[in-house]
């Protein structure tokens, strides 16, 4: 009798009833791993944040299973279906459009009930996105933020740049094509003339990456609209430059020491220094008068 190559059961360590969350390729159909095809080969039920955009994947692998969406709209009511069906020993796989579901995608509130309920989630690591960039930005690796999306509202947006702008290791963030220019403007004001990498269409035809500081990268965008998947990847905060305490020097010598080292007009300069010491930008800006 021959041996079989392939088996219809999980392997010993991936037990019966569980979650898998697994990662897709971020563009190259080439880069899934042999262990998603199998798994997702397996599952009882694939729950895809776009049905439509599994199933070219499915297609292309020949994997004929039952999808089930699973995004932002129905995540709350979906999510307790799922776990029914876990309990009674269904194996789901949880796939995204793209790269890692959970990790800037829908997937967080079934993980936890998941959890909750004692269900084993097993992680299927693939494509990431934040790592390919990462690995051919030429900035520092050893430690990095990874920031995800930021706010699409321009005041929530600069609430979080002002709490990046003293932070040391590389940031990384996503962006959408139509936000790009207005999101790298912001980070200019805030953090001054960075060294910023944007990669473009990672893993697919037209992938791309673009080098340089945060103003070359403005112009650039502004110029040329960008288009596809963007990661965004900005440089940390010079160690020597972020105050390692309140500063004591007073508030005019310390904008005008910004704007010096940092090249950032005197707006950003005083709304940095206010934020060093815990004021408004209203506050700092009556000391400036007084001090005159």
């Amino acid at each position: 009798m021959a041996a079989e190559t392939k088996s219809s059961k999980p392997a010993p360590n991936e037990p019966i009833g569980c979650l898998y969350l697994v990662a897709t390729p971020i563009g190259n159909l080439e880069d899934i791993t042999v262990r998603a095809l199998r798994v997702l080969g397996e599952a009882d039920l694939i729950a895809c944040e776009d049905t439509r955009r599994t199933a070219k994947l499915l297609h292309h692998y020949s994997i004929k299973k039952e999808t089930l969406s699973y995004h932002e709209h129905n995540e709350m009511t979906r999510a307790a279906e799922l776990v029914i069906r876990m309990e009674q020993g269904a194996r789901v796989a949880l796939v995204s459009d793209a790269g890692t579901p959970v990790i800037s995608d829908p997937g967080h509130h079934l993980v936890g009930l998941c959890l909750r309920h004692r269900i084993p989630v097993v992680p299927i690591p693939g494509p990431s996105a934040v790592i390919a960039a990462l690995a051919v930005s030429g900035l520092p690796t050893e430690e990095f933020v990874f920031v995800g999306f930021l706010p699409s509202r321009a005041g929530d947006r600069r609430k979080a740049l002002d709490r990046l702008a003293s932070e040391t290791r590389t940031l990384v963030f996503y962006e959408s094509p139509h936000r790009l220019g207005e999101m790298l403007a912001a980070a200019l004001d805030r953090f001054g003339r960075r060294p910023t990498v944007i990669a473009r269409e990672l893993t697919k035809l037209h992938e791309e990456f673009l080098r340089g500081d945060l103003a070359e990268l403005l112009v650039i965008a502004r110029r040329t609209p960008l288009r596809g998947e963007l990661t965004v990847l900005i440089g940390g905060a010079d160690p020597d430059a972020v105050p390692a305490e309140l500063p004591t020097a007073p508030l005019k010598e310390r904008v005008e020491q910004i704007m010096r080292e940092q090249n950032l007009p005197r707006n950003s300069a005083l709304k940095q220094a206010a934020h060093e010491r815990g004021l408004t930008r209203r506050e700092a800006y009556g000391q400036l008068l007084t001090s005159r």
